[in-house]
């Protein structure tokens, strides 16, 4: 059977059909479907981990015991996984272990451009990158082959327009595997120095052979056409050159990005008049071609920032592309913003009202940034506001400064920033955001919600309580929709001569059990055109005719404007 799927979907789809028990992963876009669709199959046991470095953890450990295992992140996460995957690249598996890490060229909903081809190369693990959906199952179902015919780890790249845009994909039976049993292995599977020796030669042997097998798999494959141009492309950009050329110039696609092919790429170069590389960000592959001795063009055409497209790819060549018919309107930009009713937004507009510092960290609240609230003063990676807070007030800043997190950024690695405050003591303040739910990556499941992935009641962690645990006194809970205590919480916190935590506690509105309001009213009569409200940034209230205006279409009736009308005229 044949089924239009999107990349994730289709990827899911392969760890099924190639037997996968276990997949452990943290949801990022643009990776979150990979699980979310995997969970949908009864003989996968899937689950939302902390962070990334845990999912890949459990995956490794699933392996060890013998199962076929997966975990997925995006680009950014592979950071936090990178502690195990440069040591996994050493033990190798039992059962194959496949790492899905999706790259978001042009930072759609992303604080960076990362090539996690850096990372394949570094750790010397093979690496694979579709270029449709259907190549996305398929690969899934090698990379295990891979895995445990040579003893690797293997990683699967995805970027957002793979991942996200649909093709046709056969979809296959589940291939049962048995899973073996267990035997203990303590020189492949303990790394102390000793042992860790022994291993190295094996990796650097391991590399050679993959490096052979890159030669002659059918995951690189040639098209030949008009020698005056030869391209090598993997991936998206290989949809791009074909969207733009057809069958006119000669292509080596390359499925395998990691490791590289050398004898490959100089035939098919030896054929070609002029050589050039199309790949999205760094230049891995134009690197290697130009370490072979070619003659090699890429980004001396093309940009290492931002994600390619028809358009970019025909105008660096010189070709034609379909031009855009004139006179169609133009579509007006629609940045980003907190939703009407947004439990963060009373929180953010009383911290900016007051003139606070904040340290802000990863989620729909770095929408706190944008005007007119303006409540932020830096954004760097998961956890970071609340190890930044404590070294910006060892620093000997004087002045209102606090760390705003939300509850699974906190859970994925907050917790030590918070540790570190109380353990080594700097006189700050935390306030961890608790809409109940992981927000931006589309409502998936955390620890402290008290549901698994699958909606099943689990453990449930008790934020008050974690917090004072690891030394944190100071704990209180406010309701963000309440500014007057927020506002005195706020000031009574950063007054105070010791640490302390803030819990913000309202579930996200767009939650199916929160139920909105009636949407509030204003009264024209009453209106004074002060604009008060409008400084919430609330994108159900506008003005209009001079007079503020209410579109009962987004409002959920949360009422935080209505404490902001001195004159009674929001109802």
């Amino acid at each position: 059977m044949k089924k239009l799927l999107i990349g994730n979907e289709a990827l899911a789809r392969g760890l099924w059909e190639a037997s996968c028990s276990v997949i452990s992963s943290y949801p990022g876009t643009p990776s979150t479907e990979i699980t979310e669709f995997a969970a949908k199959y009864d003989e996968i046991y899937c689950e939302w981990a902390p962070n990334e470095k845990v999912a890949l953890e459990t995956a490794f450990g699933a392996s060890l015991a013998g199962a076929r295992a997966a975990c997925a992140m995006k680009h950014v996460g592979m950071n936090v996984a990178a502690d195990p995957l440069f040591t996994l690249s050493y033990t190798g598996v039992n059962g194959g272990l496949v790492i899905c890490v999706a790259d978001d060229p042009g930072m759609h909903s992303s604080q960076n451009e990362q090539d996690s081809r850096r990372y394949a190369i570094a750790s010397k693990v093979p690496m694979l990158e579709p270029a449709d959906s259907s190549e996305a199952k398929n690969f899934a179902k090698l990379a295990f082959d891979i895995s445990e015919q040579f003893d690797t780890p293997v990683m699967i790249r995805m970027c957002t327009r793979i991942a996200h845009s649909q093709s046709i994909t056969e979809l296959c039976d589940r291939a049962e595997r048995a899973i073996p049993a267990y035997e203990k292995n303590p020189q492949k599977y303990i790394m102390m120095p000793a042992y860790a020796k022994l291993r190295h030669p094996f990796v650097e042997e391991r590399t050679k052979k993959l490096a052979e097998y890159a030669e002659t798999s059918p995951l690189n494959t040639v098209e030949y056409g008009d020698s005056s141009i030869g391209i090598i492309t993997s991936g998206t950009s290989y949809q791009y050159v074909k969207e733009v050329f057809g069958d006119k110039y000669s292509v080596l696609k390359l499925g395998m990005v990691n490791p590289l092919p050398p004898k490959m790429i100089k035939d098919f170069a030896s054929k070609v008049e002029r050589l050039i590389v199309i790949e999205e960000l760094d230049p891995v592959i134009e690197e290697f071609c130009k370490c072979l001795g070619l003659s090699v063009e890429g980004k001396s055409l093309f940009s290492p920032i931002g994600e390619f497209s028809q358009t970019v790819i025909a105008k660096a060549l010189g070709a034609e592309t379909a031009k855009i018919p004139e006179g169609l309107p133009s579509v007006p930009v629609r940045p980003p913003v907190m939703c009407a009713g947004c439990p963060h937004r009373g929180m953010f507009y009383t911290l900016a009202k007051n003139k606070v510092t904040v340290l802000g960290d990863i989620g729909c609240y770095t929408l706190g940034a944008q005007a007119p609230l303006n409540a932020l003063d830096s954004t760097l990676c998961m956890g970071a506001s609340v190890s930044g807070l404590h070294g910006f007030n060892k620093a000997g800043f004087d002045g209102k400064c606090v760390a705003v997190i939300g509850d699974s950024t906190f859970m994925h690695s907050g917790i030590t920033g918070l540790i570190n405050i109380a353990y080594n003591g700097s006189n700050s303040t935390v306030i961890i955001l608790d809409n109940s739910i992981t927000g931006m990556t589309g409502h998936q499941q955390n620890p402290t919600t008290g549901y698994n992935i699958k909606g099943d009641p689990a453990s449930k962690i008790d934020l008050e309580t974690l917090c004072r645990s690891v030394g944190i006194n100071r704990v209180r809970v406010v309701d963000p929709y309440d500014l007057k205590a927020c506002d005195t919480a706020i000031k009574e916190e950063l007054a105070a001569d010791e640490p302390s935590v803030i819990i913000s506690r309202r579930p996200c509105v767009l939650l199916k059990y929160v139920k909105p309001k009636t949407p509030v009213t204003v009264d024209p009569d009453k209106c004074r055109s002060c604009k008060s409200c409008m400084r919430l940034g609330c994108p159900a209230i506008s003005m209009k005719d001079g007079k503020a205006v209410i579109d009962t279409t987004l409002c959920v009736g949360c009422g935080v404007c209505t404490q902001l009308c001195a004159f009674n005229a929001i109802n």
